[in-house]
This record gives structure tokens, sequence and C-alpha cells, in this order.
């Protein structure tokens, strides 16, 4: 499964975002974003719902003007030369946004148009890349009549028919099943191998883990962390935590003290960091208090998320 043609890599990176603002009337949205995404990474951009992630994602491609700031794509500016730097992106939004009156083939072939492939080339790719997310079966086949998991490949085939430099996913796998987000996802890992820079949105803290080289945090429009998922884990929370249900808050921000670890409220019950210099002395003191659940696991970004925003990220 290629996806697209392998991409020769001679930018150093992909895209860049200067000191992105955006402010609607007195409120700021997005405040001082800057990153940039280097060819053949996955940089997954995470933060609760009202932290800025559309608004910023809408800046980089251009559907939404920066207050301050700009983005370079390439060798061209979004913000002014955007007709130029579409080119060069592919984008899956959050809809589907398929021509209902076309085959899955046709759909693909009339969007090949805007990038100006026309007649036989366009036919050509239109296969080429059916083939690759599998869908080569179903090309005579009315959009309606596939799938949810189906329709996101297709959206997908459609993003990469210019054989993008940029490939922005906006929370792409949302209502997917199990088997349909990891179809999705192994298709997202190929445009990696094949040379383009993926910016993925999600609320999957898995999927985030799994697919993001790097991954940005944001909280009322500004970064608040950055980081590898390994090195954000290990620096935020640790490498374990306990769930802790039956034991009193105050014991708990005490024993937190005394260890110098953190503790969260966790749904019904808490969470505890264990200490990375002597995590047994804190777990056998948890244990020593009788509570009515103990349960000792590895920790995660969902971790993270709770701890540096105090909420969960649903």
């Amino acid at each position: 499964m290629r996806l697209a043609a392998t991409r020769q890599v001679t930018e150093p990176t992909a895209l860049k975002a200067y000191d992105l603002w955006k402010t609607y009337g007195e409120r700021q949205v997005v405040q001082g974003v800057s990153f940039t995404l280097n060819p053949g990474e996955i940089l997954g951009l995470l933060g609760p719902n009202g932290a800025g992630k559309t608004t910023t994602l809408g800046m980089l491609y251009g559907s939404v003007i920066p207050t301050r700031g700009f983005v370079q794509l390439g060798n061209y500016q979004v913000q002014t030369q955007g007709r130029q730097a579409r080119f060069s992106m592919g984008i899956v939004t959050q809809e589907d946004n398929l021509d209902p009156d076309f085959t899955v083939f046709e759909n693909l072939v009339h969007f090949a148009h805007h990038y100006r492939i026309t007649g036989k080339a366009a036919r050509k790719r239109a296969g080429e890349l059916l083939a690759d997310v599998g869908l080569q079966d179903f090309g005579s086949n009315l959009v309606d009549e596939l799938s949810g998991g189906m329709k996101r490949r297709l959206v997908l085939a459609r993003a990469m028919i210019n054989n993008p430099q940029v490939v922005f996913l906006d929370e792409p796998t949302t209502g997917l099943d199990p088997d349909a987000r990891q179809d999705f996802w192994r298709l997202v890992s190929q445009l990696k191998h094949n040379g383009s820079g993926v910016l993925l949105t999600t609320h999957y803290m898995d999927e985030a883990q799994r697919l993001c080289d790097r991954l940005i945090l944001l909280q009322q429009g500004k970064m608040i962390d950055q980081g590898t998922p390994d090195e954000m884990i290990e620096r935020t929370v640790g490498a374990e935590a306990v769930e802790v249900e039956g034991i009193a808050e105050q014991t708990l921000q005490q024993l937190a003290q005394h260890y110098q670890t953190w503790y969260r409220p966790f749904g019904n019950s808490h969470l505890i960091g264990l200490p990375s210099d002597n995590p047994q002395a804190l777990w056998e003191q948890l244990n020593a208090a009788e509570p009515y659940r103990l349960t000792r696991r590895r920790t995660n970004l969902e971790d993270v998320f709770l701890r540096l925003t105090g909420t969960p990220l649903e």
C-alpha cells in the first residue's frame, strides 16, 4: 500500500508557523503559536474543545486569516500566496463533503481538475489512489453506498490526488469503529513513510500516542507543552500512576507532598503518580490504607492531558 509516490525530500521543513494570533473582537482565540513540521513527520495538535485547535488549523491551510503572524509552506506564504501553497497541501476535514452525484471514481477524477490533472492522467491517478486505499472494487459505486470508514479512505485518497507536501487531518477518525480506525492509521503511517508532513488533530489519545512523532498541547489558545509522546509522559507524569478509590483526598495530598509527586481527581476516584526514585514505598503505603480500589498501571497521554489541563480530553 503506497498511497502516494515517495516524495523526494529537499526542504529541511515542510511547514512553519510564525507567531500565530487570532482575535475576534476582544476574545483572543489563538495566542503566539509557533512551530515547524518536517517532511516525513506526523505532528499532533491536541487540546480540549475551545483550545483553539480548529482556528489554528484553519490558519495553517489558509481558511482563517491570522490577526498576527503567518504560515510558510515550502516556498510560499499561505496568507499571501494561498493559491500556490494549496497546490502543495492536502486537507481532510471532519466532514466527508464528497459529491453524492458522482461515483467513487468520478469524485477523484473531478477533484483532480482543481490541480490541472485532466484526461488520462486524472483517470490513472484516481485508479492508483483507489487501489492504494483498498477501494479499487468500489469505483463505480455511489458515495452513499460506502460505509463510514470507506468514505474516510476516499476523502484521504482525494487529499492525496496532488501528491502534497503537507497533509492536514482534522479529527479524521471520529465516529469510526475500531477496525476502520486501524485501517486509517495504516494509511496515515504510509503518508509519513512516503515523505509527506502530516498535521493531525485528534480527540483520541491512543491515536496520538501511536501515530505522532511530536505533539503540541493547546489550552485557551496557548501552547502549554510540546515534545515527543514519551518525553511528555516522562516529564509530566512519570512512568507509573495509581488509580485510587476510598482514600480521603487530604491523605492523598499529604502523601503527594511527602513523596514529591502529583495527584488529581479522576472520575469518582483519584490518580496519584508513583515517584520514579522509590515507587514501591508509596505503593505499599497506599495499600496499607485499605482503599476500596487500587490499580497500578503505566502512565499514558491521557494522564498528561489530565494533569496539564485539569480536565479529561472528552
